[in-house]
């Protein structure tokens, strides 16, 4: 297994990023954390964890430079900026289709929070190169209009005991495009966080498993 720590270089600002590959990884996701979190977010760290074991190769990336989320901190802003992180994840999309050693693999997005909203502009802005989109505990409504334009295989994930957020789920994949596959899991007993015993361990499982089935190695990368 490769572990790269790097950086994602955006134009004049770079993004500090984990990205790991199985040796036999044909398949790619990129995290969209939400919600003040980072790269470092222990739940998402432990579902790339089971994602990798998967041979799924996962970038870890913060949506926000060092002095952004210094700010954030402060504010609480940026991190419902669904605009600035949705170009973001499009940048960084475009980036990997630089890789040589990255275009190669199937690419799907995972989004947690707000970051899901991010996760699903740029998949209706990177049809050809998104090729399916998992959202845990997301909110889904914060991507808007770009809602109707995803037609990537789209998994949503909510915990049970979170209404409002499984209402919201609900509502935002009735928005998707006629002929978009999608699917919404209700985890037993788990709240927003998915902190429940075993919660967690479901939704790696549920996101391992839409990814290898809908995420086709050898797939050529387009981001036009």
């Amino acid at each position: 297994m490769e572990q790269i720590a790097t950086v994602v270089p955006l134009g004049r600002i770079e993004l500090e990023a984990d990205i790991v590959v199985p040796a036999n990884a044909g398949r790619l996701v990129v995290f969209a954390h939400g919600s003040g979190s980072s790269r470092r977010s222990p739940r998402n760290r432990q579902v790339a964890a089971l994602l990798n074991r998967g041979a799924i190769g996962t970038v870890l990336v913060d949506l926000l430079t060092g002095d952004e989320g210094l700010r954030d901190v402060r504010t609480a802003e940026l991190r419902f900026d669904i605009p600035l992180l949705g170009q973001r994840l499009i940048e960084i999309t475009d980036w990997i289709g630089r890789q040589p050693g990255l275009r190669r693999l199937a690419l799907g997005y995972f989004g947690a929070s707000t970051g899901a909203a991010a996760a699903l502009v740029a998949a209706a802005r990177r049809p050809q190169a998104v090729h399916a989109v998992v959202s845990r505990g997301g909110r889904p409504d914060l991507a808007g209009p770009a809602l109707r334009e995803v037609l990537a295989p789209v998994l949503f994930i909510v915990g049970e005991n979170d209404p409002a957020v499984l209402s919201l789920n609900s509502n935002a994949m009735a928005q998707l495009p006629r002929g978009t596959e999608a699917r919404l899991e209700v985890v037993p007993g788990a709240t927003h966080l998915f902190e429940e015993p075993g919660a967690l361990e479901t939704v790696a499982a549920l996101a391992r498993d839409w990814f290898q089935a809908r995420l086709s190695p050898g797939v050529d990368f387009r981001t036009e």
